[in-house]
């Protein structure tokens, strides 16, 4: 169901997320979650996992779309029950849906969800920037919050490693004739196209101007865009190339984002094959990932915990978006307060149980 005036669409969690927006598509509307595996990862798991994506910064997390949602709870009779009530405006409860947003299946299945969706803008503008170091992609992104502001949607960050790896294993060439430490992808969407084109060719001007960035390609058409998000969106798939890939999903704040990357090169040297780290920097999201032609136990014992650990010393989350899995339970007490973890004990005592 969808009502369009409040612009709340209510499906199943079984939709895929690439087919759900399709949908919406011919209503003038689209799902504001995007993110590389949208032609396979299903709705339900996004909500379950809180997924971000690459339009976070224009359109908020998953906890500021979902207004409601329908559980399975794992008891014996298999209760169903719906939470929240698809109204904008509702404080008669302690929102309790919030509670199954990133819970992994901890507390129940997701079968249906109640998700605010955003107006299709009609005018979108791309750029590729080359950048000599990372405190000057921090100053872009400073400058891009300010002058870009509500029309923002995407900054998304690639280092050379990442792109050598994209141009090795894909033979995708980077669209910038030169071949900096940085590059980012910044998008904008709006619904004037004058008043954005303006507004975002004046920001690329500025930047370039002042040696902020030292290359950048603006894309003229909607093809050439898509050539830029296809080096974004290969890069997660493009690391794997090189064996094993041991993948790290993080949040970290603005100036520690890449400090780990460097000290993890210089830590592993050359037992692995390279580190790379991609993602979205405009809300402190980065993927490193660490390669090597096989698993290798060493190697492993020479990642985790350290990584974890320094992640949460330096103030950021071991799960960013992908969540805790299998993998990252031994290291979930890192960063959080033990009455927090306590706390999160009972609610998993009060909703299972066994």
């Amino acid at each position: 169901m969808f009502f369009v005036i409040f612009r709340i669409l209510e499906c199943d969690a079984g939709y895929i997320l690439e087919e759900l927006d399709q949908k919406l598509s011919p209503h003038g509307y689209m799902v504001p979650l995007d993110l590389g595996a949208k032609g396979s990862c299903l709705i339900g798991g996004n909500v379950s996992t809180c997924a971000g994506g690459v339009r976070l910064l224009r359109y908020g997390s998953m906890h500021a779309n979902i207004l409601g949602l329908t559980i399975i709870l794992p008891d014996e009779k298999g209760t169903i029950i719906k939470m929240g009530n698809g109204l904008r405006k509702d404080n008669t409860s302690l929102h309790s849906h919030h509670l199954f947003i990133g819970s992994e299946g901890q507390l129940g299945i997701i079968s249906r969800i109640q998700l605010l969706v955003a107006p299709r803008p009609t005018s979108i503008n791309s750029a590729f920037l080359g950048i000599e170091n990372f405190q000057k992609v921090t100053d872009i992104l400073r400058k891009a919050k300010t002058e870009l502001s509500e029309i923002l949607s995407s900054f998304e960050l690639m280092d050379s490693e990442t792109l050598k790896c994209l141009e090795e294993n894909d033979g995708l060439k980077s669209v910038l004739p030169t071949n900096p430490a940085f590059a980012v992808l910044i998008e904008t969407s709006g619904s004037s196209k004058e008043h954005d084109s303006e507004k975002f060719s004046k920001f690329l001007e500025s930047v370039l101007e002042n040696g902020l960035a030292v290359d950048g390609v603006l894309a003229e058409s909607a093809t050439e865009a898509a050539s830029f998000w296809k080096l974004r969106e290969t890069a997660p798939l493009s690391v794997m190339k090189d064996g094993y890939c041991y993948k790290n999903d993080i949040s970290l704040p603005l100036k520690h984002f890449y400090e780990l990357t460097d000290i993890l090169r210089e830590r592993l040297g050359k037992k692995c094959i390279r580190v790379t780290n991609y993602g979205h920097v405009g809300d402190g999201n980065a993927h490193i990932n660490i390669t090597s032609k096989s698993y290798d136990e060493e190697l492993y014992k020479m990642i985790y915990p350290f990584l974890y650990e320094w992640v949460a010393k330096h103030g950021g989350s071991i799960s960013a978006e992908h969540g805790i899995g299998q993998l990252k339970r031994p290291y979930l007490h890192l960063g959080k307060h033990p009455d927090e973890i306590l706390l999160n004990q009972r609610l998993k005592q009060i909703f299972d149980p066994r």
